[in-house]
């Protein structure tokens, strides 16, 4: 791994603060402002050169070194990480938009362990009623544990049934039981993953996966159960996931289990309210609260009336943390550091160098413009979920997000724009893309719709409020979540080009007459839909 000597030292000496990392950073400002007096129409240009791969790899460097341990949420290196975020705002001009007059949105965590022995989960279905022990039948995979009995509807959903009919399943409110086969190969597994992320996004109070693993794999998740984790706290407690053996349910249960496994067509059962039900009862231990952090700037927009409204751009600065963490994430030799270059420190340093470019001066765009690094989004899109619940700005005068997510590698020459089918900011792209043909970057439809990325990243959070969102991804790699993931794979140059389109795109939303429009049968889908509003 690529250690920073000069970060290290600044660390040393001052462990939350980055006045040597602003230090660092600030070489480029004089150059431009000894440009300042150039004619005010090559301002946008101007202020597109200074997104460099120079200045890529640099602040990716910072953000993805080893001493940031992997920024995981929360922890020290994630705390270094927001502070140079701010110093970086501050040092270009953006006004504080956090709290108490602060870069900094601050969200509440807790670390919580459930106790297996004391949770159960019973499933009714007419005569029959069985009990399953978390100590011994059932796993809590994640989700919130409910406050006191939680008791639900059921559905039960199973055979061939594909992502896309379980993602329009009418589920809101109830609970899913998703017979699945873990017996399978590789594509059989790859589709049940993809179902079950549909299941979750379609809206139920629990989703359980009703599993055929054999006691010897069900053992560990039982044991891993119980370790501590962290949680959020929302008020309302997230979807419940478990998966359950279905060994431990009555041979007739059973049987039928392995006739659903069997089918080739789908299978949706509802199931009558007054005979069948989900009754979940669990208990966990509260060990500790803390809290993590969101960094918020803003550049205030120079027309009289649409400065009041604001075009977001966003990137978690979060990452895995270390192999100990038990993410998945694997130690390979004496390389232990989860770094995430590409995940996420290439889109957090896309929106810096974003803020450095609408920072030059002569340059404002007629609407306000929110830089927001969020965090915990590997945990479950913690920050941005929070920052959504409560805006430091309206969210009613959100007029887009254009969020970027792992831009920092793959092809040299394309970058996947997720949702342009959803809002006629497709269409936008799709304009400013043509004219700027110098930038050999082609921005593209979703190429793995069935992956649902469009519900695994921060802008979703902003998309279910109603906010028409763009999501920029160059998809995963063999690094992804592992220590592999590191700045020297970076590919700075292509980045920049990214960076620079995005740049572009904002300048044209940021200064249009009218607000970006959602496709309506989008809008009825995601924003009305059951994880909207």
């Amino acid at each position: 791994m690529h250690r920073s000597t000069a970060l290290l030292l600044a660390l040393a000496a001052a462990p939350l603060a980055a006045g040597p990392l602003a230090a660092q950073a600030a070489a480029p400002a004089a150059p431009r402002a000894a440009k300042a007096a150039q004619p005010a129409a090559g301002v946008v240009a101007r202020a597109a050169a200074t997104i460099t791969e120079q200045d890529v790899r640099r602040r990716i460097g910072i953000i993805a070194d080893d001493s940031m341990q992997g920024r995981d949420t929360p922890s020290r290196g994630l705390d270094l990480t927001a502070q140079y975020l701010a110093d970086e705002y501050k040092r270009l001009g953006l006004k504080p938009a956090g709290e108490n007059g602060t870069y900094f949105q601050r969200y509440p965590i807790t670390m919580r362990a459930l106790v297996p022995e004391q949770s159960t989960l019973t499933i009714v279905h007419g005569a029959m009623r069985a009990t399953l022990r978390f100590d011994r039948d059932a796993v809590f995979q994640r989700g919130g544990v409910p406050e006191g009995a939680l008791t639900l509807p059921l559905v039960v959903v199973g055979g061939g049934i594909t992502p896309e009919a379980a993602a329009k399943l009418p589920l809101d409110g109830k609970a899913v039981v998703y017979v699945a086969d873990y017996q399978g190969d590789a594509a059989a597994s790859q589709r049940r993953t993809q179902v079950m992320r549909a299941l979750a996004a379609a809206g139920p109070k629990a989703l359980v996966l009703m599993g055929n693993r054999d006691s010897t794999a069900f053992a560990p998740l039982l044991r891993m159960q119980a370790r501590p984790r962290t949680v959020i706290d929302l008020g309302e407690p997230p979807r419940l996931v478990v998966e359950a053996r279905d060994a431990a349910m009555p041979a007739e249960a059973r049987a039928h289990f392995a006739k659903i496994r069997a089918m080739s067509e789908p299978l949706v059962e509802v199931l009558p309210a007054d005979s069948a039900r989900l009754e979940v009862r669990m208990q966990e231990a509260v060990q500790s609260s803390t809290t993590a952090p969101n960094v918020v700037a803003v550049l205030e927009g120079s027309d009289p009336k649409l400065k009041h409204e604001y075009v977001v751009l966003s990137a978690h600065m979060d990452h895995v943390g270390t192999a100990a963490g038990g993410h998945g994430c694997a130690a390979k030799g004496a390389d232990s550091i989860c770094n995430g270059a590409d995940d996420d420190a290439s889109g957090t340093v896309g929106v810096v160098e974003l803020a450095e470019a609408f920072a030059t001066k002569g340059l404002r765009t007629k609407r306000s413009l929110l830089f927001l690094n969020v965090s915990g989004e590997e945990k479950g899109l913690w920050g941005s979920r929070y920052f959504s619940e409560h805006p430091t700005v309206p969210l009613k005068d959100v007029v887009a997000d254009l969020n970027m997510d792992m831009i920092g590698r793959n092809w040299p020459d394309t970058i996947v724009a997720i949702g342009k089918e959803h809002s006629d900011l497709g269409a936008t792209l799709n304009r400013v893309n043509a004219a700027h043909p110098e930038l050999g970057m082609t921005a593209i439809d979703d190429k793995w719709p069935e992956e649902r990325f469009y519900f695994r990243s921060d802008h979703y959070n902003f998309a279910r409020k109603g906010v028409p969102i763009l999501f920029f991804f160059n998809g995963v790699h063999p690094d992804y979540h592992q220590v592999g993931d590191s700045p020297d794979k970076i590919d700075a140059e292509k980045e920049a080009r990214i960076v620079k389109l995005v740049f572009y795109l904002t300048h044209d939303i940021a200064n249009a007459p009218a607000r970006p429009q959602w496709n309506p049968e989008s809008y009825k889908e995601i924003a009305e839909g059951p994880g909207g509003r």
